[in-house]
Order: structure tokens, then C-alpha cells, then sequence
């Protein structure tokens, strides 16, 4: 299973490539909207874990941009994008699924709280 992983934090990709790595998940890790947008244009996810705050453009806009992308393409299944935050309020949780996302896994999560919601969309 393919994972993108849209984080600027290096060691938050860590610690999340390192436990998803356990589960034989292959992790694409991107720090910033434009290399993501080019990772998913190009490459096959089998689900995007998407951070809100980003440098340049933030969750919110490139899951915006991953949703044109796959309707211009005619893609019938998008691929599950789970938004991962330190943002928790309920509109921003509310945000996340008005532009496409589908789940939320506020920080800091543990490896299982995580793998529980990627297994929601992949076994």
C-alpha cells in the first residue's frame, strides 16, 4: 500500500514513516503543496495524509487541488486523504471535510490511533 505522507515537519515524517513502515505501508513523504500536487499527478496513492499547516499553501488548498485534478481526470474513486492537525477546532475539522477531505486525526496520535483511521480506507 502506498501512503503520501504531507508534512514539513521532518520529524513528525519520521516518527510517522517509521510506524507506518511497521504496518509494510510504503510512505512518499513531501514537505510542501506543489511537491505533493506533482506526487500525486505522477504516482498511484493508495491514501494522502495531509497536514493543514503548511509553508506556501496550506491542506485546505492542495486536497482542494488533488479533487480538480481527479475530476478532470475522471477518476470515479478518489483516493482517502485524512487530515492530520494540531488544529482542532470544529470548523477546521468541519473545513477539512467540506474540501474533500475524508477523516481527521488531530496531534499528537499514537501509531495505533492512526493506523485505526488509515485502516478505515486500506487494509
Amino acid at each position: 500500500m502506498d501512503i503520501l505522507l504531507v508534512e514539513d515537519n521532518v520529524l513528525n515524517q519520521k516518527v510517522v514513516t517509521f510506524n507506518l513502515k511497521k504496518f509494510d505501508y510504503n510512505v512518499t513523504a513531501v514537505t510542501n503543496g506543489r511537491d505533493a500536487i506533482n506526487k500525486i499527478t505522477d504516482q498511484d496513492f493508495d491514501l494522502v495524509l495531509m497536514d493543514l499547516m503548511l509553508p506556501e499553501m496550506d491542506g485546505y488548498s492542495i486536497t482542494a487541488e488533488i479533487r480538480k485534478i481527479e475530476k478532470e481526470k475522471g477518476i470515479n474513486k478518489p483516493v482517502p486523504i485524512i487530515a492530520i492537525t494540531a488544529n482542532t477546532l470544529d470548523n477546521d475539522r468541519q473545513r477539512c471535510f467540506d474540501v474533500g477531505m475524508n477523516e481527521y486525526l488531530s496531534k499528537p496520535f499514537t501509531a495505533d490511533q492512526l493506523i485505526e483511521k488509515i485502516r478505515m480506507f486500506i487494509s
